[in-house]
């Protein structure tokens, strides 16, 4: 089935919250990084801005900026809508009000627009479906994140979400996934299995982090392969 725009709902993070999902240090953000799933987040934007290194995937990247843009515009009250409807699920500490949560998504999703024309043209956002084998070579990114995506979205199934990390790691040195929770904002049904499957030839390793917007989310799993 062929990928569709109406498909996808965009809403964007900042670097700050990129920072605090994935305990980012200095020394980290000065790393080489790709990003799975980054949609409309300004992560990438602000970090070109201080000459750092990310490379960002994502399906909608195939679609113009006045597409993604519209696709934003058609989506941003229904999401504003619910997410307002299911307030007592969020820890209202980052964001004061719904209000200000809804001003910071269309920053950064601006931010990401602004950007996102010359992005492509540069290298730094490429339009790519997961668990696809990307073009990239074996390790050439040292740390890869995954916002929102792994995980969150369990309907994917098990073998999806192999197949995915698979790819991730070959690529990468370490992978690090935020939330460890699905839609639900329960235990991702998957993660266990995840884990089990990994376990042998990986190190996994489930840390919490300095965020926590919806309740209960704030751990992420760091996974790379063992030292023999």
């Amino acid at each position: 089935m062929a990928f569709e725009l109406k498909q996808v709902v965009p809403w964007g993070r900042t670097m700050d919250e990129y920072i605090l999902m994935f305990s980012l240090s200095e020394d980290d953000l000065n790393k080489s990084i790709v990003g799975f799933g980054d949609g409309p987040a300004s992560f990438n934007a602000e970090m070109n801005s201080l000459k750092r290194n990310v490379v960002s995937l994502d399906p909608i990247y195939k679609f113009s900026r006045a597409e993604i843009a519209e696709r934003i515009e058609e989506t941003r009250s229904t999401i504003i809508e619910q997410t307002s409807k299911n307030a007592e699920q969020f820890i209202w500490n980052e964001f004061s009000d719904i209000h200000t949560l809804e001003k910071q998504r269309i920053s950064a999703m601006n931010d990401f627009l602004s950007d996102f024309e010359d992005g492509k043209k540069e290298g730094r956002y490429i339009a790519h479906s997961m668990p696809d084998k990307t073009t990239f070579e074996n390790g050439q990114f040292e740390i890869g994140l995954s916002s929102h995506f792994l995980f969150l979205y369990s309907q994917l199934g098990l073998e999806f979400h192999i197949q995915t990390l698979e790819e991730m790691l070959r690529i990468c040195h370490e992978v690090r996934i935020f939330p460890l929770l699905n839609l639900n904002v329960e235990e991702s049904e998957v993660l266990q299995e995840v884990i089990t499957y990994f376990n042998q030839s990986h190190q996994i390793d489930i840390i919490k982090v300095d965020y926590e917007f919806q309740k209960g989310a704030n751990k992420m799993m760091v996974i790379k392969k063992k030292h023999l």
